[in-house]
């Protein structure tokens, strides 16, 4: 009756006594393994798996028979202990089951303490989580990346700019905002068509964010052919250099522009503004700022870096 049930259990049962010597190896662990039980039974547990020795299974063992403590295997730091396989493909693969893995005491009457090893297969629950944890991933990045250009979105600039905002304020260090607008974009779509408009955008915004190098740097697309740049950490100067270095960089892009007023090609103007604790405001004043550095670039030819300054 034992043997029959376990047999029918679906999960590895392993019982060893206080040598640690295999006595029970059920038919689960047997086709998973493909060690029969009489090869195993009888057998040092550790001198059969040399590999197991010294590792986290080998201690909570040794609790279970010593101390009469019970373990269960961190899932996430031991996701394949034994040399388990779901068939005979993964075997040749090498892809062992995931398991997790009981160790448990057993007091038997008449005989020395032995233990219990149970393993059970959670390969599916551990591939349904990866599936979960990959959409959820991708989700994120549809929720806040554009979905043109494949830089941030309008959602994730608002949320960088909550986060740049308060850690200014409180670190007392400065925060700089570029406004990014593609000079006469609506008469070059007119005259070039919406698939190659979209084109330049993207090439645009990649070559924009190309320039930015510190981790906390973001570029967003604001809106239609408008970008925006928070700039943590970064003084009016520095910024303005960048600045710079963006408005020529897409000027040395060379993409024709037959309807531009300027150059020829496309190029861009640019707002620039900077929180600072001596003109301390909030994040829509600091877009204000940006905005109309923007509209005072646009104003005097395009083409050029604005800074905001107060009156």
């Amino acid at each position: 009756m034992l043997e029959s049930v376990l047999g029918a259990i679906n999960l590895g049962t392993i019982v060893l006594d206080h040598a640690r010597r295999v006595v029970v190896w059920n038919r689960w662990m047997s086709q998973y393994s493909d060690l029969p039980a009489e090869s195993v039974v009888g057998q040092d547990f550790f001198v059969l798996f040399p590999e197991l020795g010294g590792k986290r299974i080998d201690g909570a063992v040794r609790q279970a028979l010593r101390d009469n403590f019970p373990s269960v295997l961190s899932q996430t730091l031991h996701k394949a202990p034994f040399a388990l396989f779901v068939n005979a493909a993964a075997r040749e693969a090498g892809e062992r089951m995931q398991q997790a893995v009981a160790v448990t005491p057993l007091d038997v009457p008449g005989l020395e303490r032995h233990c219990l090893i149970q393993i059970t297969d959670v390969s599916v629950a551990v591939h349904r989580e990866r599936l979960l944890r990959e959409q959820a991933l991708e989700l994120r990045s549809q929720t806040f990346s554009d979905g043109l250009t494949g830089i941030a979105n309008r959602r994730h600039f608002d949320v960088a700019m909550e986060k740049e905002m308060r850690r200014a304020k409180r670190s007392g260090t400065p925060l700089s905002l570029l406004m990014i607008d593609i000079d006469f974009f609506k008469p070059y779509n007119d005259h070039y068509g919406h698939q190659q408009g979209d084109d330049t955008l993207i090439k645009v915004a990649h070559a924009l964010a190309a320039m930015l190098q510190r981790p906390a740097d973001l570029i967003a697309r604001y809106g239609g052919e408008e970008f925006a740049v928070i700039l943590p950490e970064m003084t009016a100067e520095h910024s303005q250099v960048l600045a710079e270095k963006m408005r020529e960089r897409i000027a040395a892009l060379a993409i024709p522009h037959a309807k531009t007023e300027l150059t020829g090609y496309v190029t861009v103007s640019i707002g620039l503004a900077t929180h600072a604790l001596e003109n301390s405001g909030d994040i829509a004043a600091l877009l204000g700022e940006a905005d109309r550095a923007l509209y005072m670039a646009k104003g005097a030819g395009r083409n050029r870096v604005v800074r905001f300054s107060s009156p």
